[in-house]
């Protein structure tokens, strides 16, 4: 059987860290889903097919990657998939204590259903969607944050 997670984000960009994320479940998965998400309490940078391209072109040639696009609960989506891990990465203790939070929920609403929380490596702690959206407001490089060989699309401020 094999043992597939869902890997959900805004993925506002997708980064370099997300990416070392991805590459660290693939070493206890068989397959991993890129489930970019609608957050309704964010307003979205790249549009959904944008940020879809992005995962796409990080990811390009890595066997046991897909990636989708959801809006509702993560679980409901893990229960329609059949998946029953979801992996969330963490850079730091305040995000370990939101995803703690988010993983209790979830274990609430779908006992089956287990969180993997796996912190990023130290060299990509400090990147965040965040901050790749604020140096691209600002017309810096941003290449430092992404994978390598992502181009990001035009945007409009």
């Amino acid at each position: 059987m094999k043992r597939i997670a869902l890997f959900p984000g805004s993925f506002d960009p997708f980064t370099a860290g997300h990416l070392n994320i991805l590459r660290r479940a693939l070493t206890m998965f068989d397959e991993v889903v890129v489930a970019a998400g609608i957050n309704q309490d964010k307003r979205g940078f790249f549009d959904m097919d944008q940020r879809l391209d992005i995962i796409r072109q990080a990811t390009e040639g890595m066997a046991g990657v897909s990636c989708i696009k959801y809006d509702g609960l993560t679980v409901d989506v893990c229960r329609e998939m059949g998946i029953v891990h979801i992996v969330r990465g963490v850079r730091n203790m305040l995000d370990f204590e939101t995803e703690r939070s988010i993983a209790d929920a979830n274990r609430r609403l779908a006992p089956e259903i287990e969180t993997v929380i796996i912190p990023t490596a130290q060299e990509f702690a400090h990147i965040s969607s965040s901050a790749v959206r604020d140096i691209l407001r600002h017309e810096g490089d941003t290449s430092l944050f992404l994978p390598d060989g992502v181009i990001l699309p035009d945007w409009h401020a």
